[in-house]
């Protein structure tokens, strides 16, 4: 498998930490030229440095991924500077509140699906354009295994990371003929700060560091990578598994 992403533009979202800042670093150290977006300016200097450590290059976009123009601006302006996007990697998100669906209110309910579902819609309608201008366009949708199992008091989370999948999963099949690949990723467990959030009790070293993972997943945004329209599943930092559509 091809690993060489150099000349290749890829496009991060919740790149200031966790999964998103560790897969961001291990495209760089592949040659891509990294666009990094995320609200936190500080973790996106961090990354800056971490970057040009490994020889790499970014751009940094500091923005709300909630400001439904700034993503529209976002895709012109990638248009604009590179005229084509290679890799995208759609892993900002939200945990929003573990909580009975009843108690849930409805401010927190609506920012969840404004963050992790109309947001990634958003952005496949800015850039899907600019994947196909690549010669080989490679779309990756963070979801979660909450999608599947649908605890108790996840609901919003849950409910949020489903309708993402459904999303993939239909642009997928609308891209069939074409050179867009789109796959969805469960990363797993992972040592992050939603996580630490969601499962306070939890011993954070129990957990895989999101660098881990990041290896894992960057396989998919290879030029060579042939399969669309499946969820992948991260356990132990590879993948274990990967669903079909029925």
């Amino acid at each position: 498998m091809t690993t060489d992403l150099k000349d290749r533009i890829a496009l991060v979202t919740g790149a200031s930490r966790g999964i998103g800042y560790f897969t961001a670093l291990e495209l760089a150290k592949a040659g891509a030229h990294v666009i990094a977006c995320a609200r936190t300016v500080g973790g996106l200097e961090d990354l800056d440095d971490a970057v040009k450590a490994v020889g790499g290059s970014a751009t940094l976009v500091p923005f709300d991924l909630t400001d439904m123009t700034a993503i529209d601006r976002l895709g012109a302006s990638i248009h604009e500077r590179w005229g084509k996007l290679d890799i995208l990697v759609a892993n900002a998100g939200i945990l929003g509140v573990i909580s009975p669906i009843g108690h849930i209110e409805a401010k927190v309910f609506e920012k969840v699906m404004l963050t992790n579902v109309t947001a990634t819609w958003r952005l496949i309608r800015s850039v899907e354009p600019l994947l196909l201008q690549s010669d080989a366009g490679r779309a990756l949708i963070l979801s979660s295994g909450a999608a599947h199992k649908c605890r108790p008091f996840w609901g919003v989370y849950s409910a949020s990371k489903a309708a993402v999948e459904a999303l993939a999963r239909t642009w997928a099949a609308e891209q069939q003929r074409k050179p867009l690949r789109v796959n969805s990723i469960d990363p797993g467990a992972t040592r992050t700060a939603m996580r630490a959030q969601a499962m306070p009790g939890e011993d954070p070293n129990s957990l895989p560091h999101p660098s881990e993972v990041a290896k894992a997943i960057l396989p998919l945004a290879y030029p060579d990578m042939q399969e669309t329209g499946r969820l992948f599943v991260v356990r132990e930092n590879k993948f274990v598994d990967y669903r079909l559509p029925e």
